[in-house]
């Protein structure tokens, strides 16, 4: 569709962004207190949770680094989705109940605030690292999703990717410091709702447009053998630890993600939990094929050599439908970005006014006023965004390489450590402390050591390194133990 006038092209787009200003407006109302503005107020319905959880756990990654990567290696990449899969069930099935219990009997509002309920008297130190953790990896989780912004807009309206950035920087902000958890949720499910029919519609076209299975397959076939093999053509050791692990672990994370367990928390009632779940498989049973196949059809459509692989979801979208349909399909992958920033932002600000602000620095003095808190977690909130933007312009790695770097350190620092405070009474404060420092100087390791990310995964290493740091300093006993929870 490259004649169609850009203006077209811009219209769908242009509304998409008006409603999420909009849904940001309307919540402001709803921000009397820290309680309404870090949870909006423990008031979420299934529906709302559960897709909203769902959007927010996907990220820029879901429509464009997923789509890249089916796009560049092919079929391998199923893996990863499995994993995925696997993860979310099993975050649910293992830790919503229990997180939404337990953080509401306690009072909890954040992931530092529940880790430190948990044991008896002051436990400063978890308070402390855990806030550390999260600021350093969801600066660069943001920075992810302004980069994925700027590659969106540049593929769709030829706009400097800066640019793209920089408004995609201006948009989440604006509508997470108006309305606040409440304003993140509400956009979220409408987001994840788009992201899901982006995933089904566009490959279904895609199909479509190369006639069927046999031009899709014969497409397919340029790439060779390897690329049609869920193995890639490895084998042994090579694929086992390489391919079927590296795609597993991606799993892992959903255990420790505070974005995510965050809605969770935020249930209205306990007993909408198991149906949330419901909805949550669903929507990945949908999207998640979907987003993979939006690769691999645009293989066959695109070509075999577009540059920069994270960006075939938009050029397949304007490719295949009038500029007006494609602008809005082409908001389904800024929703994918938006939907995780915003989250980020809400949990990383929460940390600072509540975790350090509240507890640490206003302890034992008078309550600070509501509305005094709210501000400042608004000003928090536009603070972090202001260095993740500065993170984004300078950092030249593909999306999926930045969102695996901040999924594993934030998965393998929290995920064992809230696992073990829900389901195991032998666990203590200095088992927290080792498996939050583990998982997090794992991922670093990992990270900037070739021979260690050729040996095995980082995400699937550092998780089991952290857990078993956890289980080990809890075994010899150093710390307050968990404080029981029978109810």
């Amino acid at each position: 569709m490259t004649g169609a006038p850009e203006w077209s092209l811009f219209l769908g787009f242009g509304l998409y962004l008006l409603l999420m200003i909009v849904v940001g407006i309307v919540t402001v109302r709803y921000m009397r207190s820290l309680d309404d503005f870090v949870l909006g107020g423990r008031r979420l319905g299934p529906w709302v949770a559960a897709i909203s959880e769902r959007a927010s756990g996907e990220s820029a990654w879901f429509l464009l680094g997923l789509p890249g990567a089916a796009y560049a290696v092919g079929f391998m990449e199923f893996w990863s989705v499995i994993g995925i899969g696997f993860g979310i069930f099993f975050s649910w099935a293992l830790v919503a109940y229990g997180l939404r219990r337990m953080s509401e009997e306690t009072g909890a509002l954040t992931i530092p605030d529940f880790l430190e309920s948990r044991f008896p008297g002051s436990a400063r130190a978890v308070r402390v690292l855990a806030t550390g953790i999260i600021l350093f990896f969801y600066t660069i989780y943001v920075g992810a999703q302004l980069v994925g912004a700027g590659k969106i807009l540049h593929a769709t309206f030829g706009l400097d990717p800066g640019h793209g950035m920089l408004l995609g920087a201006a948009i989440v902000v604006v509508y997470t410091v108006l309305g606040g958890f409440l304003a993140v949720a509400w956009t979220d499910l409408f987001q994840g709702l788009l992201m899901a029919v982006v995933a089904v519609v566009l490959p279904v076209l895609g199909l479509m447009h190369l006639a069927g299975e046999g031009g899709f397959v014969s497409s397919l076939a340029v790439r060779g053998e390897d690329f049609l093999a869920m193995n890639a053509g490895k084998t042994g050791r090579a694929f086992v630890f390489g391919v079927m692990i590296g795609g597993l672990s991606w799993g892992f994370g959903y255990f420790g993600q505070p974005h995510l367990l965050t809605r969770y928390m935020a249930f209205r009632r306990l007993k909408d939990i198991r149906f949330g779940s419901l909805i949550a498989m669903s929507w990945v049973l949908i999207a998640y094929w979907g987003a993979m196949f939006i690769g691999l059809t645009a293989v066959g459509v695109l070509g075999p050599d577009v540059a920069d692989p994270d960006q075939v979801m938009p050029l397949l979208a304007k490719a295949l439908v009038p500029a007006w349909i494609a602008g809005i399909m082409i908001s389904g992958a800024v929703a994918a970005m938006m939907s995780t920033a915003d989250s980020q932002l809400m949990v990383a600000s929460s940390s600072l006014v509540e975790d350090l602000y509240v507890k640490i620095h206003r302890h034992g003095r008078p309550p600070a006023d509501p509305g005094r808190l709210v501000l400042l977690g608004r000003i928090a909130a536009a603070a972090i965004a202001a260095v993740a933007l500065w993170l984004a312009f300078a950092n030249e790695d593909l999306i999926y390489d930045m969102v695996a770097y901040a999924w594993s350190g934030l998965g393998s620092s929290f995920g064992p450590v809230i696992l073990l405070a829900i389901w195991w009474r032998g666990l203590t404060r200095g088992g927290v402390v080792a498996g939050m420092v583990v998982g997090m100087a794992s991922t670093i390791l990992w990270k900037n050591v070739a021979a260690l990310q050729d040996f095995v995964d980082l995400k699937a290493a550092s998780f089991v390194l952290a857990l078993a740091a956890a289980l080990l300093v809890s075994g010899l006993g150093i710390g307050a133990r968990v404080i029981r929870s029978d109810k």
